[in-house]
Formats: C-alpha cells, structure tokens, sequence
C-alpha cells in the first residue's frame, strides 16, 4: 500500500498546516512587541528625564518575560530605537493626514509645521516625547539624524512630506529644501521641549513662513 504520507495531497496538507501555524505565531509576536512598545513608552514617561527604566521594568509593565523581550530587541538600545522608529512614523501619518486637508502647498506646509511644533503644545505628548528623546540620547542625536548604523531616523520620514509641495513651490532641490526645513522645525521643536516652553500661534505662524521663504524667495536655478 501506498504511503499516504508521500504524496502530493499530504505535503499540500503538510504546507497549510505549517503556514496556519507561522500566521498564528506572527501575530502573537507581534502583539507581544507592541506591549513592549507601550509598556517601554508608559515607563519612560513615568520616569521623565531623572532615570532611564530597565529592562526589568519594561517587561514588568508589559507583564511578559526577560526572554520575550530578548526575542525581539538584543538590547534595551534596541527597543529606543523602535520607539523612536514607531514615534516618526505615528507623527508622519499625522501630518500628512493634517496636510490633506489643504488644497495649495503653502497650506499643506503651513500644515506640517504647526503639526511637527505641536508636539510641544499639548503638556502631556510634550513630557512623554521629551522623555524618549531623553532617552535616546544614548543613540546619538535623540531626534535622529539617520547616519549611524542602526540609528532611526525622524527627520527624514517627516521631510520626504515636504518634497511634493515644496516642489509645486517652484524648489530647484524639493529633496534637498524639504531635509533643511525638517531639520530646523524638529530642531526648534526640540529647543521648545527641553526648554519646558509651549510654541505660541504667532511663533508658529513665523517658523511657518520661514520654511516658506526658504523656498519661495530664491530662484529656480537653470
């Protein structure tokens, strides 16, 4: 007889049964290093800028195991730079959700600009990014700068959203513009953080029209 187990009917069983398993495994994985993120991002901002948590406590928090924790991250620097990571990509989707409410590019920057400073409007989101960036000190710059191996960048995934209208501006470098304007508003984002001080609308609407003059007042080169 025949050994079932040998045809091609029982490896299609075998592969369906191995990738219902791998699909089932992803996703508890990846809930698991969700709760990591949240529980390393709840602790940070309890600890503010007076200590930095352990590994200890963060998987305290996220009520899981050393061992889960060093399936994902070999380090705790590992798990700062995820966060950093997961924080410019939650602050990207924002923004660009904030500049899609605009119809010109003069708009849609003036959107980004008052959604990257607002980080430092509301008290609470203010400490809590302080103390990442805090935090991510040990990385290098804590905003990211992206030329370190390893290191997430913030300013670039935020920048890359001023290309299109910078570009429509008439830009002769929308790359090159949008790098320089991410740089100076995260960077004066950051001196409105550590300086424990909230951006006021006329402050605002100033860094604003900078980035715009930045662009609109110089020429096109040939």
């Amino acid at each position: 007889m025949r050994d079932a187990a040998t045809g091609d009917g029982a490896d299609d069983v075998a592969a369906r049964i191995a990738q219902r398993t791998l699909a089932k495994r992803g996703a508890e994985y990846e809930g698991e290093v969700r709760r990591l993120l949240d529980a390393a991002l709840d602790v940070m901002r309890r600890c503010g800028t007076t200590s930095r948590p352990r590994v200890a406590d963060i998987v305290a928090a996220a009520g899981l195991s050393n061992d889960a924790f060093y399936r994902y991250f070999p380090s705790k620097d590992a798990l700062v730079a995820a966060i950093l990571e997961d924080g410019a990509e939650r602050l990207r989707s924002y923004l660009a959700h904030q500049m899609a409410k605009e119809a010109t590019p003069e708009g849609k920057v003036r959107r980004w600009v008052e959604g990257v400073l607002a980080q430092a409007a509301d008290e609470d989101i203010a400490s809590t990014t302080l103390a990442v960036l805090w935090n991510g000190d040990s990385l290098g710059d804590g905003l990211g700068d992206g030329h370190a191996a390893g290191r997430p960048s913030t300013k670039g995934p935020l920048a890359t959203l001023l290309r299109e209208p910078f570009a429509e501006l008439g830009s002769a470098d929308p790359d090159l513009d949008a790098s320089l304007a991410a740089h100076g508003v995260v960077g004066k984002l950051s001196d409105y953080l550590w300086g424990h001080v909230q951006p006021s609308p006329a402050e605002i609407d100033h860094v604003a029209d900078y980035a715009l003059a930045a662009v609109m007042a110089r020429p096109a080169s040939s």
